[in-house]
């Protein structure tokens, strides 16, 4: 675990968009205010909306089999056959 740069309250705002930019490229702080910590600036993590398909293979492989028979007994036993009807008072 690395250790993260601390800054001051006035570096952050004197330095305010080097240290975004920072941030943005994976950089943490933690902010300190009269050599006391007071908070931690972090990079938001992003989803990934793709994975590679090398990277789905190899999760596949690893993947438990499923029984379809289990699976359908399984649906049929938590699925409402006959839902009831929202308009009927």
């Amino acid at each position: 675990m690395s250790i993260q740069p601390e800054i001051t309250q006035r570096d952050l705002r004197n330095r305010s968009r080097e240290i975004m930019d920072a941030i943005q490229g994976g950089q943490s702080f933690t902010v300190t205010r009269d050599g006391h910590p007071i908070g931690q600036l972090v990079p938001l993590r992003r989803r990934r909306r793709f994975v590679p398909r090398q990277e789905f293979t190899a999760m596949s492989r690893s993947a438990p089999g499923i029984d379809l028979d289990t699976f359908r007994a399984d649906q049929a036993a938590t699925a409402e056959t006959y839902p009831d009807d929202p308009y009927v008072r």
